[in-house]
């Protein structure tokens, strides 16, 4: 049996793999690196408490199209499944939003014209993108947003233009159960007194073309 998803050692958010920021705010990135990806788009918010996360990727999934990627970093508990939450209801997906902790990755087919709403949990995924060929993220992608959880360094890969959206808690009170782990009966264990006075700090880097005139200050 599977230890428990908040068992683990969670890595510390860390900033894009191949990005950099200079004093100017603008990205430099290695000669590796194609030129959509030395375009960056960032902005950093300050989010205060649970329910102001879900506003936020209520607000946030208005920016978003199929084809879109995004990517989300942050410590257990940070609120990385309460924003995506958020972005199932400002997308009108079917079903309720959870953390995919065990099934790996779950699809919100849309209530209306919208896109699907893919959202994928990679913490058991040690490898790179080889080891998520089952699921066939290539070929959603176009028609769907994607989203996943600890994605930093193993769904890059499939597209150069993305959205890195890294959570951070801004104090040290222990991570409550149920977000971003198992279900917790029906809640989000992003909730109640102690979780409401839980500020997070929310960094939206976009790279490429398709974020850099994104509008990202708007959504705080």
């Amino acid at each position: 049996m599977e230890a428990p998803h908040d068992q683990h050692p969670a890595p510390p958010p860390q900033a894009p793999p191949g990005d950099r920021t200079g004093a100017d705010g603008t990205g430099s990135t290695g000669s590796s690196v194609g030129a959509a990806e030395s375009l960056r788009n960032e902005t950093i918010l300050t989010v205060p408490t649970a329910e102001a996360m879900r506003a936020l990727g209520l607000r946030l999934a208005g920016l978003l199209r199929a084809g879109d990627l995004v990517l989300l970093t942050g410590e257990l508990g940070a609120g990385k499944t309460t924003l995506t939450r958020g972005l199932g209801e400002g997308l009108g997906v079917r079903g309720a939003v959870t953390s995919p902790t065990f099934v790996i990755a779950r699809v919100h087919p849309p209530l209306a014209d919208g896109p699907p709403l893919v959202h994928v949990d990679a913490y058991r995924l040690g490898g790179g993108l080889e080891e998520m060929e089952d699921l066939d993220l290539d070929v959603s992608l176009p028609d769907s947003v994607v989203v996943v959880e600890w994605g930093e360094g193993k769904v890059e890969e499939l597209t150069e233009q993305r959205l890195h959206v890294v959570l951070t808690r801004a104090t040290g009170r222990a991570a409550p159960s149920g977000d971003d782990g198992p279900p917790v009966g029906e809640g989000d264990g992003d909730t109640g007194p102690e979780a409401a006075e839980d500020v997070r700090t929310v960094t939206l880097v976009g790279v490429g073309p398709r974020w850099a005139a994104a509008d990202f200050g708007a959504l705080g």
